[in-house]
Protein backbone atom coordinates (compact mmCIF):
# COMPACT_ATOMS: atom_id res chain seq x y z
CA UNK A 1 0.00 0.00 0.00
CA UNK A 2 2.50 2.80 1.03
CA UNK A 3 4.72 1.12 -1.47
CA UNK A 4 2.36 2.20 -4.26
CA UNK A 5 1.59 5.33 -2.79
CA UNK A 6 5.99 6.16 -2.01
CA UNK A 7 6.28 5.48 -6.23
CA UNK A 8 3.76 8.09 -6.42
CA UNK A 9 5.56 10.83 -4.77
CA UNK A 10 8.85 9.30 -6.27
CA UNK A 11 7.49 11.69 -9.70
CA UNK A 12 7.87 14.61 -7.46
CA UNK A 13 10.72 13.98 -4.84
CA UNK A 14 13.69 11.85 -5.76
CA UNK A 15 13.80 11.03 -1.61
CA UNK A 16 10.91 8.21 -1.95
CA UNK A 17 13.05 6.06 -4.31
CA UNK A 18 14.24 4.79 -0.87
CA UNK A 19 10.85 2.85 -0.34
CA UNK A 20 11.55 0.81 -3.52
CA UNK A 21 14.38 -0.90 -1.36
CA UNK A 22 13.09 -4.41 -0.69
CA UNK A 23 15.72 -4.11 2.42
CA UNK A 24 14.36 -0.79 3.58
CA UNK A 25 10.97 -1.92 3.32
CA UNK A 26 12.02 -5.04 5.58
CA UNK A 27 13.57 -2.98 8.01
CA UNK A 28 9.86 -0.65 8.48
CA UNK A 29 7.87 -3.72 8.56
CA UNK A 30 9.82 -5.25 11.34
CA UNK A 31 9.60 -1.69 13.07
CA UNK A 32 6.27 -1.71 12.44
CA UNK A 33 4.89 -5.03 13.82
CA UNK A 34 7.01 -4.21 16.78
CA UNK A 35 5.77 -1.05 17.35
CA UNK A 36 2.54 -1.87 16.60
CA UNK A 37 2.61 -4.79 19.27
CA UNK A 38 4.22 -2.43 21.80
CA UNK A 39 0.84 -0.44 21.37
CA UNK A 40 -1.68 -2.61 21.25
CA UNK A 41 -0.48 -5.20 23.44
CA UNK A 42 -1.55 -3.43 27.14
CA UNK A 43 -4.73 -2.92 25.36
CA UNK A 44 -5.45 -5.91 24.59
CA UNK A 45 -4.15 -7.68 27.49
CA UNK A 46 -6.52 -5.90 29.69
CA UNK A 47 -9.08 -6.58 27.68
CA UNK A 48 -8.91 -10.19 27.66
CA UNK A 49 -8.16 -10.34 31.43
CA UNK A 50 -11.41 -8.35 31.35
CA UNK A 51 -13.66 -10.43 29.97
CA UNK A 52 -12.17 -13.82 31.37
CA UNK A 53 -10.39 -15.44 28.82
CA UNK A 54 -8.04 -17.49 30.84
CA UNK A 55 -5.82 -20.15 30.08
CA UNK A 56 -7.18 -23.83 32.03
CA UNK A 57 -4.32 -25.69 33.22
CA UNK A 58 -3.93 -29.64 33.08
CA UNK A 59 -4.13 -31.11 36.86
CA UNK A 60 -1.67 -33.70 35.58
CA UNK A 61 0.81 -31.57 34.15
CA UNK A 62 4.15 -29.89 36.85
CA UNK A 63 2.74 -28.30 39.58
CA UNK A 64 5.17 -25.63 38.94
CA UNK A 65 1.83 -24.80 35.87
CA UNK A 66 -0.80 -23.84 38.29
CA UNK A 67 -0.25 -20.65 39.30
CA UNK A 68 -0.57 -20.08 35.31
CA UNK A 69 -4.37 -20.70 35.50
CA UNK A 70 -6.60 -17.78 34.10
CA UNK A 71 -3.65 -16.19 32.61
CA UNK A 72 -4.96 -14.16 29.79
CA UNK A 73 -5.22 -16.45 26.40
CA UNK A 74 -5.91 -15.62 22.79
CA UNK A 75 -2.83 -12.85 22.32
CA UNK A 76 -2.22 -14.69 19.13
CA UNK A 77 -4.64 -12.55 17.51
CA UNK A 78 -2.09 -9.12 18.50
CA UNK A 79 0.63 -11.23 16.39
CA UNK A 80 -1.70 -11.99 13.72
CA UNK A 81 -2.74 -8.04 13.73
CA UNK A 82 0.92 -6.44 13.43
CA UNK A 83 1.88 -8.84 10.63
CA UNK A 84 -1.17 -8.43 8.57
CA UNK A 85 -0.96 -4.71 9.05
CA UNK A 86 2.81 -4.25 8.62
CA UNK A 87 2.61 -6.51 5.45
CA UNK A 88 0.24 -4.69 3.98
CA UNK A 89 1.44 -1.58 4.39
CA UNK A 90 4.85 -2.55 3.60
CA UNK A 91 4.99 -5.25 0.85
CA UNK A 92 4.35 -5.30 -3.15
CA UNK A 93 0.53 -5.83 -2.87
CA UNK A 94 0.46 -7.05 -6.48
CA UNK A 95 3.05 -9.78 -5.66
CA UNK A 96 0.92 -12.97 -5.68
CA UNK A 97 2.85 -15.00 -3.21
CA UNK A 98 2.39 -12.72 -0.75
CA UNK A 99 -1.76 -12.98 -0.83
CA UNK A 100 -1.04 -16.60 -0.78
CA UNK A 101 1.36 -16.43 2.39
CA UNK A 102 -1.38 -14.06 4.19
CA UNK A 103 -3.88 -16.26 3.25
CA UNK A 104 -2.57 -19.18 4.99
CA UNK A 105 -1.60 -17.12 8.11
CA UNK A 106 -5.10 -15.69 8.42
CA UNK A 107 -7.11 -19.34 7.47
CA UNK A 108 -5.27 -20.74 10.34
CA UNK A 109 -5.91 -17.93 12.80
CA UNK A 110 -9.40 -18.45 12.50
CA UNK A 111 -9.02 -22.25 12.88
CA UNK A 112 -7.37 -21.25 15.85
CA UNK A 113 -10.05 -18.38 17.32
CA UNK A 114 -12.51 -20.69 16.60
CA UNK A 115 -11.07 -23.30 19.28
CA UNK A 116 -9.74 -20.88 21.71
CA UNK A 117 -13.65 -19.30 21.23
CA UNK A 118 -15.14 -22.04 22.06
CA UNK A 119 -12.22 -23.65 24.98
CA UNK A 120 -12.54 -19.84 26.62
CA UNK A 121 -15.33 -17.96 25.92
CA UNK A 122 -18.20 -20.74 25.83
CA UNK A 123 -16.06 -22.53 28.42
CA UNK A 124 -16.44 -26.25 25.63
CA UNK A 125 -13.26 -28.03 26.91
CA UNK A 126 -13.48 -30.23 23.69
CA UNK A 127 -13.67 -26.61 21.34
CA UNK A 128 -13.32 -28.27 17.88
CA UNK A 129 -12.51 -31.89 17.94
CA UNK A 130 -9.55 -33.32 16.50
CA UNK A 131 -11.14 -33.84 13.10
CA UNK A 132 -13.00 -30.62 12.73
CA UNK A 133 -9.64 -28.96 13.05
CA UNK A 134 -7.65 -31.20 10.64
CA UNK A 135 -10.71 -30.87 8.16
CA UNK A 136 -10.59 -26.99 8.31
CA UNK A 137 -6.81 -27.23 8.28
CA UNK A 138 -6.77 -29.59 5.25
CA UNK A 139 -8.77 -27.28 3.58
CA UNK A 140 -6.96 -23.98 3.66
CA UNK A 141 -3.28 -25.85 2.61
CA UNK A 142 -5.24 -27.95 -0.29
CA UNK A 143 -6.03 -24.41 -1.33
CA UNK A 144 -3.03 -22.93 -1.06
CA UNK A 145 -1.02 -26.03 -2.32
CA UNK A 146 -3.08 -25.91 -5.55
CA UNK A 147 -2.74 -22.29 -5.86
CA UNK A 148 1.09 -22.29 -5.36
CA UNK A 149 1.15 -25.53 -8.14
CA UNK A 150 -0.93 -23.27 -10.81
CA UNK A 151 1.51 -20.42 -10.10
CA UNK A 152 4.50 -22.16 -11.00
CA UNK A 153 6.56 -21.06 -13.85
CA UNK A 154 9.30 -23.62 -14.11
CA UNK A 155 10.48 -27.05 -12.60
CA UNK A 156 12.35 -25.56 -9.81
CA UNK A 157 8.71 -24.48 -8.43
CA UNK A 158 7.71 -28.48 -8.44
CA UNK A 159 11.08 -30.06 -7.21
CA UNK A 160 12.39 -30.45 -4.02
CA UNK A 161 15.61 -29.12 -3.17
CA UNK A 162 17.95 -30.90 -1.28
CA UNK A 163 20.30 -28.80 0.64
CA UNK A 164 24.18 -28.93 0.84
CA UNK A 165 24.16 -30.27 -2.92
CA UNK A 166 24.70 -27.93 -6.04
CA UNK A 167 21.93 -28.47 -8.51
CA UNK A 168 20.63 -31.65 -6.57
CA UNK A 169 16.57 -31.56 -7.13
CA UNK A 170 13.68 -34.09 -6.68
CA UNK A 171 11.15 -33.42 -9.43
CA UNK A 172 8.01 -34.09 -7.83
CA UNK A 173 5.27 -32.32 -10.12
CA UNK A 174 1.77 -32.71 -8.98
CA UNK A 175 3.27 -34.45 -6.10
CA UNK A 176 4.22 -31.15 -4.68
CA UNK A 177 1.07 -30.40 -3.85
CA UNK A 178 0.81 -33.37 -1.15
CA UNK A 179 4.10 -32.09 0.29
CA UNK A 180 3.20 -28.41 0.30
CA UNK A 181 -0.31 -29.63 2.30
CA UNK A 182 2.67 -31.42 4.50
CA UNK A 183 4.02 -28.84 5.65
CA UNK A 184 1.63 -26.41 6.04
CA UNK A 185 -0.62 -28.67 8.48
CA UNK A 186 2.50 -30.33 9.67
CA UNK A 187 4.36 -27.20 11.04
CA UNK A 188 1.32 -25.24 12.09
CA UNK A 189 0.36 -28.41 14.52
CA UNK A 190 4.18 -28.74 15.31
CA UNK A 191 4.33 -25.26 16.66
CA UNK A 192 0.91 -25.89 18.67
CA UNK A 193 2.50 -28.53 20.83
CA UNK A 194 5.57 -26.56 21.34
CA UNK A 195 3.17 -23.38 22.77
CA UNK A 196 3.30 -24.99 26.23
CA UNK A 197 6.03 -22.78 28.13
CA UNK A 198 6.75 -19.04 28.18
CA UNK A 199 8.12 -18.17 25.11
CA UNK A 200 9.04 -21.24 24.01
CA UNK A 201 7.12 -21.54 20.64
CA UNK A 202 7.68 -17.57 19.57
CA UNK A 203 11.09 -17.53 20.12
CA UNK A 204 12.10 -20.10 17.73
CA UNK A 205 9.38 -19.20 15.60
CA UNK A 206 10.63 -15.35 15.23
CA UNK A 207 14.68 -17.00 14.59
CA UNK A 208 13.38 -19.81 11.93
CA UNK A 209 11.36 -16.56 10.31
CA UNK A 210 13.95 -14.31 9.96
CA UNK A 211 15.93 -16.99 8.53
CA UNK A 212 13.84 -17.77 6.00
CA UNK A 213 13.78 -13.94 5.00
CA UNK A 214 17.37 -14.65 3.94
CA UNK A 215 16.44 -16.97 2.01
CA UNK A 216 13.67 -15.42 0.46
CA UNK A 217 15.66 -12.21 -0.81
CA UNK A 218 18.19 -14.08 -1.95
CA UNK A 219 16.13 -16.55 -3.48
CA UNK A 220 14.08 -13.85 -5.67
CA UNK A 221 17.59 -12.36 -6.27
CA UNK A 222 19.11 -13.19 -9.72
CA UNK A 223 22.38 -12.06 -8.94
CA UNK A 224 22.58 -13.53 -5.52
CA UNK A 225 20.60 -16.86 -6.54
CA UNK A 226 23.51 -17.79 -9.25
CA UNK A 227 26.60 -16.53 -6.79
CA UNK A 228 24.96 -18.85 -4.51
CA UNK A 229 23.79 -21.63 -6.49
CA UNK A 230 20.66 -21.28 -5.01
CA UNK A 231 17.72 -21.57 -7.99
CA UNK A 232 15.91 -18.44 -8.89
CA UNK A 233 12.18 -17.93 -8.19
CA UNK A 234 11.16 -14.46 -9.06
CA UNK A 235 9.32 -12.85 -6.93
CA UNK A 236 9.92 -14.63 -3.80
CA UNK A 237 11.82 -11.80 -2.55
CA UNK A 238 8.60 -9.83 -1.62
CA UNK A 239 8.63 -12.31 0.98
CA UNK A 240 11.03 -10.72 3.10
CA UNK A 241 8.78 -8.30 4.14
CA UNK A 242 6.23 -10.54 5.40
CA UNK A 243 8.84 -12.58 7.48
CA UNK A 244 10.49 -9.31 9.07
CA UNK A 245 6.56 -8.47 9.99
CA UNK A 246 6.60 -11.65 11.56
CA UNK A 247 9.54 -11.21 13.43
CA UNK A 248 8.58 -7.76 14.49
CA UNK A 249 5.30 -9.07 15.66
CA UNK A 250 7.20 -12.12 17.63
CA UNK A 251 9.53 -10.06 19.18
CA UNK A 252 6.78 -7.78 20.35
CA UNK A 253 4.95 -10.12 21.81
CA UNK A 254 7.72 -11.71 23.41
CA UNK A 255 7.68 -8.45 25.14
CA UNK A 256 4.77 -9.94 27.49
CA UNK A 257 5.15 -13.81 26.74
CA UNK A 258 8.06 -13.79 28.45
CA UNK A 259 8.26 -15.48 32.01
CA UNK A 260 6.64 -15.32 34.06
CA UNK A 261 3.95 -14.67 31.12
CA UNK A 262 1.32 -12.11 31.30
CA UNK A 263 0.09 -13.36 27.96
CA UNK A 264 -0.51 -16.56 26.17
CA UNK A 265 -0.70 -16.73 22.30
CA UNK A 266 -3.60 -19.91 22.19
CA UNK A 267 -4.61 -21.50 19.00
CA UNK A 268 -4.63 -18.56 17.20
CA UNK A 269 -1.26 -17.91 17.59
CA UNK A 270 0.33 -21.28 17.46
CA UNK A 271 -1.94 -22.63 14.43
CA UNK A 272 -1.30 -19.62 12.44
CA UNK A 273 2.62 -18.75 13.03
CA UNK A 274 3.27 -23.04 12.35
CA UNK A 275 1.34 -22.73 9.28
CA UNK A 276 2.80 -19.28 8.20
CA UNK A 277 6.27 -21.49 8.37
CA UNK A 278 5.10 -23.80 6.26
CA UNK A 279 3.83 -22.04 3.55
CA UNK A 280 6.97 -19.52 3.32
CA UNK A 281 9.23 -22.46 3.10
CA UNK A 282 7.51 -24.02 0.57
CA UNK A 283 7.73 -20.54 -1.30
CA UNK A 284 11.56 -20.01 -1.31
CA UNK A 285 12.07 -23.64 -1.99
CA UNK A 286 13.49 -24.05 1.22
CA UNK A 287 11.14 -27.48 2.83
CA UNK A 288 14.28 -29.67 4.20
CA UNK A 289 15.95 -26.50 5.56
CA UNK A 290 12.87 -25.53 7.57
CA UNK A 291 12.94 -28.91 8.77
CA UNK A 292 16.32 -28.50 10.15
CA UNK A 293 16.31 -24.92 11.44
CA UNK A 294 12.59 -26.17 13.04
CA UNK A 295 14.43 -28.79 14.66
CA UNK A 296 13.08 -27.74 18.18
CA UNK A 297 9.31 -28.44 16.67
CA UNK A 298 10.26 -31.14 14.76
CA UNK A 299 11.24 -33.54 17.58
CA UNK A 300 8.72 -31.99 20.37
CA UNK A 301 6.12 -33.39 17.53
CA UNK A 302 7.94 -36.36 17.46
CA UNK A 303 8.02 -37.17 21.43
CA UNK A 304 4.33 -36.70 20.92
CA UNK A 305 3.99 -39.64 18.54
CA UNK A 306 6.41 -41.79 20.23
CA UNK A 307 4.47 -41.66 23.51
CA UNK A 308 1.10 -41.90 22.11
CA UNK A 309 2.17 -44.93 19.91
CA UNK A 310 4.02 -46.38 22.78
CA UNK A 311 1.29 -46.53 25.29
CA UNK A 312 -1.18 -48.23 22.99
CA UNK A 313 1.05 -50.53 21.62
CA UNK A 314 2.71 -51.49 25.31
CA UNK A 315 0.65 -49.74 27.96
CA UNK A 316 4.06 -48.19 28.74
CA UNK A 317 5.29 -44.51 28.57
CA UNK A 318 8.62 -43.18 27.06
CA UNK A 319 8.96 -40.02 28.41
CA UNK A 320 7.40 -38.47 31.75
CA UNK A 321 5.10 -36.65 29.97
CA UNK A 322 4.97 -35.40 25.86
CA UNK A 323 5.24 -32.96 24.65
CA UNK A 324 9.08 -33.10 25.64
CA UNK A 325 9.63 -30.52 26.87
CA UNK A 326 6.88 -31.30 30.10
CA UNK A 327 9.48 -34.37 30.27
CA UNK A 328 12.69 -32.07 31.37
CA UNK A 329 10.11 -30.11 33.43
CA UNK A 330 8.84 -33.29 35.28
CA UNK A 331 12.88 -33.88 35.59
CA UNK A 332 13.57 -31.20 37.64
CA UNK A 333 14.87 -28.73 34.72
CA UNK A 334 13.46 -24.97 36.01
CA UNK A 335 11.04 -23.91 33.23
CA UNK A 336 13.43 -20.73 32.12
CA UNK A 337 16.42 -23.46 32.04
CA UNK A 338 13.84 -25.33 29.53
CA UNK A 339 12.91 -22.42 27.73
CA UNK A 340 16.14 -20.61 26.89
CA UNK A 341 18.15 -24.06 26.60
CA UNK A 342 15.69 -25.21 23.38
CA UNK A 343 16.04 -21.15 22.39
CA UNK A 344 19.77 -21.99 21.94
CA UNK A 345 19.42 -25.58 20.19
CA UNK A 346 17.29 -23.57 17.62
CA UNK A 347 19.97 -20.78 17.27
CA UNK A 348 22.45 -23.94 16.29
CA UNK A 349 19.57 -25.39 14.25
CA UNK A 350 19.20 -22.03 12.25
CA UNK A 351 22.82 -21.30 11.79
CA UNK A 352 23.15 -24.76 10.54
CA UNK A 353 20.34 -24.00 8.07
CA UNK A 354 21.74 -20.79 6.80
CA UNK A 355 25.37 -22.53 6.01
CA UNK A 356 22.85 -24.36 3.18
CA UNK A 357 23.58 -21.16 1.22
CA UNK A 358 27.44 -21.47 1.00
CA UNK A 359 27.99 -25.46 1.64
CA UNK A 360 27.00 -26.97 -1.91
Amino acid sequence: MLLALANYLAQFESGFNVFSYLTMRAILGALTALILSFVIGPKMIARLSQNQVGQPVRDDGPASHLPKAGTPTMGGALILTAIVVSTVLWADLENHFIWVVLFVTLAYGAIGYVDDYRKLVLQDPKGLTAWQKLFWQSVAAIIAAVALYMMATDDVSTSLLIPYFKDLALPLGMFQIVVTYLFIVGFSNAVNLTDGLDGLAIMPTVLVGGALGVFAYVTGNVNFSEYLGIPYVSGTGEILVFCSALAGAGLGFLWFNTYPAQVFMGDIGALSLGAALGVVAVVVRQEIVLAIMGGVFVVETVSVIIQVVSYKLTGRRVFRMAPLHHHFELKGWAEPKVIVRFWIITVILVLIGLASLKIR
